[in-house]
């Protein structure tokens, strides 16, 4: 399997090559030239399939080349040692729990997968990677926690100061050894810029081998996939179109949801759900993509005024928004609605959802309004207890918390502040 640059000005490459690179030379995403569908057998036994033998199946085509089966059944051994369950919301709808991972995020999956990706590859080189990183919330925990200690490999997570819950910046900021936090004075887009022009600076490239971890690089981006199948699995035996519902913010989930459906898996509709960072929900409306500066929230994982995998979006469906309509719609939810929501479902079910939980059963609520007939599966992306101060503040109830983050909690936080890309460069040229 070869991959190739969304920009189409850049050779094209492995696997390997993809994810060591992280961008390609020509600024461009890489995408996979082709994606295989599995076969009908697949999807109409897959109830007696493990989620790792899912998993194989699903994700091999992708990585053959570069990486053995055996090391591939290793990896997904490393990866996929939590479970993905389906929680009854009310008839119809169900959430599918993405946070039972170390650092209760979905974000466990693609970070660990990536990590153990990047070890093998970098077995016998002597040449040291530099992971940099952007991060509006949970990719910074799951990144940090998933490459701890990885021979080789050092990471840099650059965060917006004040604009990540307490428990997010505890994960990212506490764990030393390989992992350095940079804390920004700016915004996601701010964070996300910097790490693009890092990666074009040849002053920092001579001296260091960049790659990025965040959902741009197809390591962290394709296991994604994954979620959507062990979903599909649980629910099947309803006999309903199935549609899914992801609250989005880079949009590289929802995408990943769509090489599932490209693999073969049976799915009516994807629903991306955003908070009042509505470039894409817009762009559903005009056809006319305009980004613009990304609004703090108390989602704040969402907070993305330019999100990067839209554009692969736009390259599965061949750039045909007659098409992509067909099979996708975007909706933009502010945070009153969103505590509203939460409020609501906890009243009714006694469910606790996260706010970005509730932005996703919103999404779902407002397509089913016109599709009644369908079985709508949310995304809860992240435990509740990341969220404590919302949680607390709207439901007037304190979620007794996990060990994983109970671990972190009375950690000493070690950030560097910058403020401006010298910052950053000059981190990374002394570094």
């Amino acid at each position: 399997m070869k991959f190739y640059s969304l920009n189409h000005q850049s050779p094209e490459v492995s696997f390997d090559e993809a994810v060591i690179s992280g961008i390609a030379p020509d600024k461009g995403l890489y995408f996979p030239k082709e994606i295989k569908p599995l076969p009908y057998s697949f999807f109409d036994k897959i109830e007696l399939l493990s989620n790792k033998e899912i998993a194989f199946t699903a994700i091999r085509q992708f990585v053959s080349e570069t990486i053995p089966d055996s090391k591939l059944n290793a990896i997904l051994d490393e990866v996929l040692d939590f479970d993905f369950p389906i929680v009854e919301i009310e008839e119809n709808i169900v959430a599918l729990e993405l946070f039972h991972g170390p650092t209760m995020a979905f974000k466990d999956v693609g970070a660990r997968f990536m990590a153990n990706c990047l070890g093998y590859f970098s077995e016998g080189n002597n040449e040291e990677v530099t992971v940099l990183v952007a991060t509006s919330g949970d990719t910074g925990g799951a990144v940090a926690n998933g490459f701890l200690g990885v021979k080789g490999v050092k990471v840099v997570i650059l965060y917006p100061s004040g604009k990540v819950s307490e428990i997010q910046e505890k994960q990212l900021t506490t764990l030393g050894k390989n992992i350095t936090a940079l804390e920004v004075d700016g915004t996601f887009d701010d964070c996300q810029r910097m790490v693009k022009r890092a990666f074009l600076d040849n002053e920092i490239t001579k001296h260091k081998k960049l790659t990025s971890a965040n959902s741009i690089n197809v390591a962290r981006w394709l296991p994604q996939l994954l979620y959507f199948l062990f979903a599909f699995k649980q629910v099947k035996a309803k006999g309903r179109d199935i549609v899914f519902s992801i609250p989005s913010g880079n949009f590289g989930n929802v995408c990943a949801g769509m090489v599932a459906q490209k693999l073969g898996m049976p799915v009516k509709h994807f629903i991306a759900a955003t908070n009042v960072n509505d470039t894409v929900p817009q762009f559903m409306k005009t056809g006319e993509y305009q980004p613009k500066p990304s609004t703090a929230t108390i989602s704040n994982a969402m907070d993305v005024g330019d999100p990067s995998n839209f554009i692969r979006i736009r390259e599965l469906y061949e750039n045909n928004f007659s098409k992509l309509k067909e099979n996708f719609s975007s909706y933009s939810f502010d945070d009153v609605t969103t505590k509203a929501t939460m409020t609501k479902i906890y009243n009714k079910t006694r469910y606790v959802t996260d706010p970005h939980g509730a932005v996703g059963y919103l999404g779902l609520k407002h397509y089913q309004k016109h599709n009644p007939n369908t079985f709508g599966v949310f995304l809860e992306t992240a435990h509740p207890v990341k969220f404590l101060d919302v949680v607390e503040e709207t439901l007037n109830i304190s979620p007794s918390i996990p060990e994983q983050i109970k671990k972190v909690m009375g950690k000493t936080k070690i950030a560097l502040k910058i403020s401006s890309y010298d910052g950053l460069k000059s981190h990374l040229l002394q570094s």
